[in-house]
């Protein structure tokens, strides 16, 4: 039941775990950055990005390219952004149906119905 299909699944998704990688992620999105570029958005310090980054590479989410001292980061494949527009919609949804439980839960309770 826990086949290599499985292992190598739970591998890519623990590689999504961490917040800095999710914001590089979605920045590359958009287009190819260089470290400096994301340094603001990310909002961690160069060392921690560099860090993050090389977990993205080795997970092959993201591939390099040089042009004198500055790397440029991006995506390896635009399933990349595919999925996290998907993870973003089932969050909304998961989301939707929580407030609408708390709207129901915060709503006044019928005298009729108390005992």
């Amino acid at each position: 039941m826990n086949g290599p299909d499985h292992q190598a699944k739970a591998a890519f998704f623990k590689t999504l775990t961490h917040p800095a990688r999710i914001r590089v992620l979605e920045l590359l999105s958009h287009r190819e950055y260089a470290v400096a570029e994301m340094l603001p958005d990310v909002g961690i310090e160069k060392t921690n990005l560099s860090q993050q980054l090389a977990v993205l590479r080795r997970a092959a989410l993201v591939t390099t390219r040089r042009e004198g001292s500055t790397v440029y980061y991006s995506l390896t494949s635009p399933h990349v952004a595919e999925l996290l527009g998907i993870a973003r919609t089932i969050l909304s949804s998961v989301l939707s149906d929580q407030i609408g439980l708390l709207d129901d839960l915060r709503a006044p309770v019928p005298s009729a119905a108390l005992p």
